[in-house]
């Protein structure tokens, strides 16, 4: 009964929320702490907290140690799956239908669009975490660790883990 439970828990807000994780975090607590009384709210303000210090998407990383903390590896397995289906089964839906209609010529303009969108989008994003860490770290270190991450990534084929994690110890040594 725990693994519908938690199954529950995380479809539900993952199903109804709009707007990816932050928006559906609301959600999220209202089950765990309000509904099923798994954690206090200190106690999932605090999860909170260090799922946001870590990378990847903040929803699975909250099921994953929810679902652990309470029923075990399945518990977490279960939690973190049922967060993941509701974008699964809309992408699966998703890509039917632009299959079914990819000789459309609305399908086709909308296709020769997704690439320069995302283009630019990943430009702003950049522009923007570039621009934070002149704010934060100035403009010294936040060139040096970008043209020390470029030349890793680039001209010595670096895992992005290990760059991201020299980028980490450079911060704690000198920033920290």
């Amino acid at each position: 009964m725990i693994y519908w439970e938690l199954f529950l828990a995380f479809f539900i807000p993952n199903i109804i929320g709009y707007g990816g994780g932050p928006a559906i975090i609301p959600l999220i607590e209202a089950e765990v702490v309000g509904r099923y009384g798994w954690m206090g709210a200190q106690e999932f303000a605090e999860t909170l907290a260090l799922g946001n210090a870590l990378p990847s998407p903040i929803a699975t990383k909250m099921a994953g140690y929810v679902g652990y903390d309470v029923a075990g590896v399945g518990g977490a397995i279960v939690a973190v799956f049922a967060t993941v289906v509701p974008s699964l089964l809309l992408m699966l839906g998703a890509l039917g239908l632009l299959y079914r209609h990819r000789e459309s010529p609305r399908v086709k303009r909308m296709s020769q669009w997704v690439r320069p969108v995302i283009a630019l989008m990943m430009a702003w994003l950049t522009w923007s975490f570039f621009s934070e860490g002149i704010d934060s770290a100035g403009l010294l270190h936040t060139l040096l660790i970008g043209t020390v991450a470029a030349v890793a990534l680039l001209r010595f084929r670096a895992h992005p883990a290990f760059v991201v994690l020299g980028a980490l110890v450079y911060g704690g040594v000198f920033l920290g």
